[in-house]
């Protein structure tokens, strides 16, 4: 949960991506159903430019971020 949130604070304040590919890459449902209805496409492309800018700002990194690393099982 935290790192969703920080994904998202530097989303919003470091980058000039939409909110709605912001969301769209934290898997976030839309509660609202007629947005929903009139959302067809998948914003991949947006998300995939997004997230190689959150890789690159996470390896860039330096002094005491506090970054903890994910293990996977």
């Amino acid at each position: 949960m935290i790192l969703g949130a920080r994904f998202r604070d530097w989303a919003a304040e470091r980058t000039n991506f939409s909110r709605e590919v912001a969301e769209a890459a934290l898997a976030h449902v839309i509660g609202d159903k007629v947005e929903a209805a009139y959302r067809r496409g998948d914003l991949f492309e947006k998300r995939r430019r997004l997230m190689e800018s959150w890789a690159v700002y996470c390896f860039s990194v330096k002094g005491d971020a506090q970054l903890q690393r994910i293990d996977r099982n």
